[in-house]
């Protein structure tokens, strides 16, 4: 216990302005995310691009796919929770995935895991030594899946990011960055409320549809 208490110190004591700035970056775009607030987006292109330069510099390809990805994606998710009816009103709402949409996420984190998983397993020979395949293409598999739900609104976008978090604590701790890991740990517990928002939101919708 002492040693991992003292692993975490050390992390702490290393960690760079720049691994802060994008934590708190994150943590607040995490908030705008729960509120269903446009700037999700602009605050959330701050974190991923500043984790797409310490990933890189870190050897760590895995974690830099990520966040290219979520870069485009936030850029795409901007635009569509931006667009408006002729009343002005957001084209896209909060909403629950039916059978059809489960089965689009599913066979979008299987195709993405498989892809990622063996991509690392090849460059961890030469170029990502960092890298730990199957848990690598788990954290970036489900955190791909969640990115592309939030940017349709649906609920069911929360439940990967909570299996993203989750795997991500460990994973950033044994590669020493252990601020980053202290950030996944705040981001799950903030998916949790944001779970339980975005299921009431989406409830008031039904329930104002079918009023």
């Amino acid at each position: 216990m002492d040693n991992l208490w003292q692993q975490f110190m050390d992390g702490i004591k290393s960690t760079g302005t720049l691994e802060y700035i994008a934590v708190f970056t994150g943590i607040a775009s995490v908030w705008f995310s729960r509120l269903e607030n446009i700037l999700v987006y602009p605050v959330g292109l701050i974190n991923t691009i500043i984790y797409i330069w310490l990933s890189m510099k870190g050897q760590l390809l895995g974690e830099a796919s990520v966040n290219f990805y979520y870069t485009i994606m936030s850029i795409y998710g901007w635009i569509l929770w931006a667009k408006r009816d002729h009343q002005h009103h957001p084209v896209v709402h909060v909403s629950f995935s039916d059978k059809r949409w489960w089965g689009y996420q599913f066979v979008f984190f299987a195709a993405f895991y498989i892809v990622i998983f063996f991509s690392l397993t090849y460059l961890k020979k030469s170029f990502a030594p960092g890298a730990i395949p199957w848990a690598d293409g788990f954290a970036s598999a489900t955190a791909f899946t969640g990115m592309w739900l939030m940017t349709k609104k649906k609920v069911e976008s929360w439940y990967w990011w909570l299996a993203t978090n989750i795997a991500s604590i460990p994973l950033y701790f044994v590669k020493h960055y252990v601020f980053t890991s202290v950030y996944y740990l705040v981001l799950l517990v903030m998916a949790v409320f944001g779970l339980i928002e975005w299921m009431k939101r989406a409830q008031l919708e039904n329930d104002q549809k079918n009023y």
